[in-house]
């Protein structure tokens, strides 16, 4: 099950990692600051909390700083600059810098209970087949959300799927969000690629929609188990511009673009060209369904425009996946031509 990619020589020294990525995030780091200075039941194990400053412009250094003045010794924080703007690369420099031999990735609108890190390195510690495992997560919402919502709100990486520990299991083809995520960090190392394919590409970018995915389904893969764990509660502020439609119909356009390439993760090679055209099949029975029951709707209702806006880019994932690819080919062929003598 286990990797066979030897361990790197830094290894890692503590028990647990809290990794904090954030750009711009000034005014939303005292609060998850304040969340971790505040836990409990963390005294048998060794962790620390390391702000990953993903190319801000704002005073989320001096915020770090401040905070570094008065921080327990017990536990320390750090903070680190990651230049190249993105999430997959600020979790990338997160993995890279961790001492823990887990690690705990919360956003910087993400408020862990009193508990979150005690229970977090606890689950870690009683399963040695686990590879990463996700939080439950409620919403903080500023204003009530639209009617509905709920079949769209785990693409903000709401979670609740009850009060049991469960797994993740492959075939049902669904994986925990980034926020609240929890995984070893020497299983990271070994097989999440340092550049995803769905990290950023300019305007282009996809990322924040896939990467989560992209990244476990690498670890799901290699054989490690993904876990959902109830105890890990997390409260995700949502502020009001976030339910606003434009905002909720980007983010269903990003996550259907994406679909392709995960999907095609989770399958076999041999079996991509079948699953190619189920997915397809699929994508065209959902959109056909979903006109034919809310075409009076869809136009006024948010919720329902959202969903067909993911089922669309969904249908169309493959061939733009496909241009990207061969856009990423042509840029590092070119490159090649100049660099050669």
């Amino acid at each position: 099950m286990k990797s066979q990619v030897p361990p790197l020589p830094s290894l890692p020294m503590l028990d647990f990692t809290v990794a904090i990525p954030t750009y711009n995030g000034e005014n939303r780091l005292p609060d998850v600051l304040e969340r971790l200075r505040s836990q409990i039941k963390t005294e048998t194990f060794s962790w620390e909390v390391i702000v990953v400053d993903n190319n801000s412009t704002d005073n989320t250094k001096k915020v770090v700083e401040e905070y570094q003045k008065n921080w327990p010794v017990a536990y320390p924080l750090k903070y680190c600059f990651e230049p190249q703007q993105g999430l997959c690369f600020a979790r990338q420099r997160a993995v890279e810098e961790a001492k823990g031999k887990f690690i705990g990735f919360i956003d910087d609108d993400n408020l862990p209970t009193s508990e979150w890190v005690a229970e977090a390195y606890a689950f870690g510690k009683a399963s040695d087949d686990v590879g990463a495992y996700g939080s439950r997560i409620y919403a903080e919402f500023e204003v009530s959300p639209p009617e509905n919502f709920q079949r769209i709100a785990s693409l903000l990486g709401l979670t609740d799927r009850g009060d049991d520990a469960h797994l993740y299991e492959p075939h049902k083809k669904v994986l925990p969000p980034g926020a609240g995520l929890v995984v070893r960090r020497q299983v990271w190392l070994e097989n999440v690629p340092k550049k995803l394919m769905l990290g950023p590409k300019g305007e282009d970018a996809i990322a924040q929609r896939g990467e989560d995915l992209e990244a476990l389904l690498y670890i799901q893969r290699a054989g490690w188990k993904i876990w959902y764990n109830p105890k890990m509660v997390i409260y995700h502020r949502i502020p009001r511009q976030r339910l606003e439609k434009d905002y909720l119909i980007k983010i269903c356009r990003q996550t259907g673009l994406s679909r392709y390439h995960t999907r095609m993760l989770s399958v076999k090679t041999w079996q991509r060209p079948l699953a190619f055209l189920a997915y397809m099949l699929n994508d065209i029975r959902k959109i056909i369904f979903h006109l034919v029951t809310y075409k009076t709707t869809i136009r006024n209702d948010i919720v329902f425009a959202c969903q067909m806006e993911l089922y669309m880019a969904s249908l169309i994932s493959p061939f733009y996946i496909w241009r990207r690819y061969l856009h990423k080919q042509r840029y590092f062929f070119i490159v090649g031509l100049k660099s050669s003598p």
